[in-house]
């Protein structure tokens, strides 16, 4: 098969759309497939030009304003159809697409080419988050005609899949994310690490991933003085300064990864992410797959990992002494956390990439051969999110997609039409 991926972002930037990439990539070297990946250019000379076997076509790139190591893609649809028309792809796969994946489904359309859109981010989520709400409407309608356009969407939980089937948006499955139980394991915990954070014996609770203003880290402060606890801070960004401010207390190891991170993680003894805009939340399966147990916020991927009084616990979004109460329920109860991450880690058994990437090349196939996809309808059972999928469930009866005008944005955020 031969493969064109389009990523909005990739390497040397590492976050959640790379990272499914790079796994994925590894899956078509090991099938023999051909791959080529088209992404924004990088200034970092030593990034190699061929990644798990596939050769990476860069396209001119500007920085992000406000966020200098994410890169976007310049030129229009015709530069992409022309790459596309050279490699002749039997699919194209739009790696959370907005920018650069706006360009590349209308260029593949018209070139006749299937695609397969992942939707992975909640982008129009974050312009409200960035002071920003004028560009929201904007955003979804980006969002809305990238994927009626797309021969098939891919999200990675029941929330975003009610989220884009209530927009009018129907070639919609389920594709969930891999993870990797030999590197995330119990057997990784370091008493020796955990001494030199917690040197009196707090607990230890943990938070992993980008330091930015959709993550809502500084909701965290919330749990600042409990007795007995120590909070770790693992990532870095653009937020890292006025953080380090608010949590004084706190330790900040700056960027982790490989082996060094799956330590740290095994390492927690309770696992929190206060982000309301995750599609996923894959480093919430990583702590599950350490055996950690994990409270989270009661909206987007969390719904579908994490299990109510089980693996961990769910709290209101915005409700931040909930979020402090089911903490001491699980820091000041040793045998529960114990049970609750025993469970966790029983939860994510058999979700490892290859099983997952098997699927994806199903997608894949299904599209070249013109298969409609039947999705059952799912409605969560979680009241937060069953309220929500109500309303854009409601919403969808009357909308009516269209193309969005010809615009250009200068925005603070850099983001071009």
């Amino acid at each position: 098969m031969r493969i064109a991926i389009v990523a909005e972002s990739f390497l040397p930037l590492m976050n959640g759309v790379t990272h499914s990439i790079l796994r994925v990539l590894e899956h078509l070297q090991e099938r023999g497939d051909e791959v080529m990946v088209i992404a924004p250019s990088t200034s970092d000379t030593a990034v190699s030009d061929v990644v798990n076997g596939a050769f990476v076509h860069r396209l001119p790139s500007v920085p992000l304003a406000g966020y200098t190591n994410v890169r976007v893609a310049l030129g229009g649809v015709s530069r992409v159809k022309r790459i596309l028309a050279d490699y002749a792809p039997d699919v194209v796969h739009l790696a959370s697409p907005f920018v650069l994946g706006w360009r590349a489904v209308q260029a593949a359309h018209q070139l006749g080419i299937p695609t397969v859109a992942i939707y992975q981010t909640e982008v129009p989520s974050y312009a409200a988050r960035y002071g920003l709400p004028m560009l929201e409407n904007w955003a979804w309608n980006r969002v809305d005609n990238i994927h009626l356009r797309a021969d098939r969407t891919l999200v990675p939980s029941t929330f975003a899949l009610n989220q884009l089937r209530g927009r009018g948006i129907l070639r919609v499955g389920m594709w969930r994310r891999g993870v990797d139980t030999a590197r995330f394991s119990p057997t990784k915990r370091s008493t020796a690490w955990r001494a030199s954070v917690a040197p009196h014996g707090e607990r230890i609770i943990g938070y992993v991933g980008r330091l930015a203003i959709e993550k809502q880290v500084e909701d965290l402060a919330v749990l600042a003085d409990l007795p007995g606890t120590r909070l770790v801070i693992v990532g870095d960004g653009p937020q890292r300064a006025a953080l380090e401010a608010a949590l004084p207390n706190a330790v900040f190891t700056g960027f982790l990864g490989g082996d060094e991170l799956a330590q740290v993680v095994a390492g927690f003894d309770l696992f929190v992410h206060p982000g309301e805009f995750e599609t996923f939340c894959q480093t919430i399966q990583e702590a599950m797959a350490s055996g950690v147990p994990v409270v989270a916020t009661g909206r987007g991927g969390p719904l579908d990992l994490v299990e109510n009084s089980r693996t961990g616990w769910l709290y209101e979004p915005g409700d931040l002494e909930q979020l402090r109460g089911y903490v001491q329920d699980l820091v000041g109860d040793d045998a529960k956390r114990r049970a609750f991450g025993t469970a966790a880690l029983a939860s994510v058994q058999g979700r490892t990439w290859p099983v997952l990437s098997a699927q994806l090349v199903e997608h894949y196939e299904a599209v070249i051969s013109g298969e409609a996809l039947v999705e059952p309808a799912t409605t969560p059972s979680h009241p937060v999110q069953a309220a929500e999928f109500q309303a854009t469930a409601f919403q969808a009866a009357e909308l009516q997609p269209a193309e969005p005008a010809t615009i250009s944005v200068t925005s603070s955020k850099g983001l071009p039409a």
